[in-house]
């Protein structure tokens, strides 16, 4: 039987959702792999959860069928970040991240090191990301810390040091997606937490935007937790997002036909 096209723009779009498993048992978080595994592409991994239960989650998510971004957000110097990376990969994780201040050398190095470990262990590479600035924080919270020029100017600033080094992408809210696009270029992956229904709450989160509206700004993958963990139905709200993301890139395909018709 031929699949049509809707199926497969399904299939795709949930493919870049990926569920931030941000709990605190691991029972929990697999009672989540095992409800979601077949409704989302990926599973966050935070702090909290891999304090909890350590490396074996991640070898349970595999397991299951699972694919695994790794949110530790490695900062330190670059030996200690390139040798935690490493692990990263041998794990087997689809994606790690670390923060994009701790310095070009930390990235160039991290990258260098996981790459060659990947070929000589023959280990698929993950996807590492760089964090810009974190979604909870505004203009007023980066002045504290000596920050002057504003979120998105740093975002971008960091997004441009981050693909300088090699990175495959940037984890940066959904404003400042149009103009790291812009910036970094079509190829650059960008990863969007702060993802929100239309009428939720924002919780801690400071820059937000609906899925269809992240993906219709050029997204590639979102990240989204309380609005499916906390929902009655956590596969049906999963469902929901994705298909917001289906009405995002649709009203990015038409403006991009209605663009493209408008030079002939």
């Amino acid at each position: 039987m031929t699949l049509q096209w809707p199926f497969r723009q399904q299939s795709a779009m949930r493919s870049r959702l990926i569920f931030a498993l941000d709990v605190a048992s691991m029972t929990e978080a697999l009672d989540l792999v095992g409800k979601l595994a077949q409704e989302v592409g990926m599973f966050k991994v935070g702090k909290q959860l891999f304090l909890h239960a350590g490396p074996q989650i991640v070898r349970d998510i595999r397991e299951r069928g699972g694919e695994v971004f790794l949110d530790l957000k490695f900062h330190d110097i670059p030996r200690t970040v390139a040798k935690a990376g490493v692990e990263a990969a041998r794990m087997g994780v689809r994606m790690f991240d670390l923060h994009a201040s701790g310095s070009l050398e930390m990235m160039q190095r991290t990258v260098a090191e996981v790459v060659k470990v990947c070929r000589s262990e023959g280990l698929r590479k993950p996807k590492i990301l760089a964090v810009t600035v974190l979604t909870s924080l505004n203009r007023e919270d980066l002045k504290r810390v000596g920050v002057m020029s504003g979120v998105e100017s740093q975002v971008v600033r960091l997004a441009r040091l981050a693909k300088m080094a090699g990175m495959d992408g940037v984890v940066a809210s959904p404003l400042e997606i149009t103009r790291i696009r812009k910036e970094c270029g079509r190829g650059f992956i960008i990863v969007t937490p702060g993802v929100r229904a239309q009428d939720g709450d924002n919780d801690d989160q400071k820059r937000v935007m609906t899925s269809e509206e992240a993906i219709r700004a050029g997204a590639d993958y979102l990240v989204v937790g309380r609005p499916i963990r906390d929902a009655p139905d956590p596969v049906a709200a999963a469902r929901e997002i994705i298909a917001g993301m289906e009405r995002g890139l649709s009203s990015d395909r038409r403006v991009r036909l209605l663009s493209d018709r408008s030079k002939v």
